[in-house]
């Protein structure tokens, strides 16, 4: 797929964020069924559909530049976003090359690597970027090798250490959370920084997960959907910015809720790194209005019914207990 890059558009204050089209066809709308319930919803990442989400490891779609500039925008606020952990910095080496090389030969028409031992040539033509430098050699670079390519890479990335049959997060680049922060879950373990998530751990669901993840091999990426709701179209919906937008949820209305409202949908990609065996999870975020949702058939109609029927505990953790009657007042003219 040949990606055209949209006018710069906004993630805050005044939000200019919009899907064309194509966007909306590709969209991950999550649902199979006309319930929800959680489930170890985890697959192998195979290549697939040319043209969707899945096409690569690493999707770069028509928002890249303006998720670049939000990414930017973040870390110079917040330079602690970015968090390696002194173990974790082979693993970020690893995430480095690993992302490098997929975009240099997913999208060659806007990124090129060239390596001669370690001396590496690397351009993002996209956002103007030429950087020759020395791998393994953090000087060489103008920021740690995390931040360098997180600077240059859709989505959000948590770097896993692998021991005492457990996952831990000591490493990461996180500008566009759901409500969590990276710099609280850091040095978790897997189950630690999914605790507060109800009713999976009764249900046997991160036990599973858990067990999947760590027999994931090198070149075999597994993926899953996860999905949430946030009010206007905010990457930045992180714990430390809740000042921000946590009043939002209060203004959403029977009226305007096709336009505030916007289902948030994470592809959360996991791969082994060939030299750390440490696990990248990487979470690429893609939003849509209400109002984009429901010019696709029948995704109006699925949404009206999977959240009427979500479990108050699930609807609470989500953060749509506020508005969610003023929503399904909005979804139930697409449910006729």
């Amino acid at each position: 797929m040949t990606v055209q890059f949209n006018a710069a558009q906004r993630y805050h204050q005044t939000f200019s964020f919009r899907n064309s089209p194509t966007a909306i066809a590709r969209f991950p709308f999550p649902f199979t069924e006309d319930s929800y319930l959680y489930s170890v919803n985890i697959e192998p990442a195979r290549s697939e559909l040319p043209g969707s989400i899945y096409e690569h490891w690493f999707d770069i779609d028509e928002h890249y530049p303006s998720e670049m500039a939000e990414r930017a925008r973040v870390l110079e606020r917040d330079p602690q976003r970015c968090l390696v952990m002194p173990h974790m910095e082979e693993a970020a080496w690893d995430a480095l090359q690993m992302l490098m090389e997929h975009l240099a030969a997913d999208y060659p028409q806007w990124f090129s690597l060239a390596c001669e031992g370690d001396r590496w040539h690397w351009h993002n033509k996209a956002l103007g970027i030429e950087q020759r430098f020395t791998f393994g050699d953090a000087d060489s670079l103008p920021c740690p090798p995390l931040e360098y390519i997180g600077r240059q890479v859709q989505g959000d990335f948590a770097l896993l250490d692998q021991r005492d049959n457990d996952l831990y997060m000591d490493a990461g680049l996180v500008t566009c959370p759901a409500d969590w922060s990276l710099a609280f879950d850091a040095g978790m373990s897997f189950k630690q920084w999914h605790a507060p998530v109800p009713m999976a751990h009764q249900m046997g669901v991160f036990d599973r997960a858990l067990k999947y993840l760590l027999n994931v091999q090198v070149d075999q990426p597994v993926r899953r959907l996860n999905w949430t709701l946030t009010i206007n179209p905010r990457l930045d919906s992180s714990p430390e910015t809740y000042h921000e937008w946590g009043a939002d949820r209060g203004t959403v209305t029977a009226e305007n809720a096709g336009r505030l409202v916007h289902l948030r949908v994470e592809l959360q990609h996991m791969s082994r790194l060939p030299r750390s065996h440490a696990m990248m999870f990487s979470i690429r975020t893609y939003l849509i209005s209400l109002d984009e949702l429901v010019t696709h058939p029948g995704w109006g109609r699925r949404l009206h019914r999977v959240l009427r029927d979500l479990p108050d505990a699930i609807a609470d953790y989500k953060g749509m207990t506020r508005y969610r009657q003023a929503m399904l007042q909005w979804l139930s003219h697409y449910d006729v």
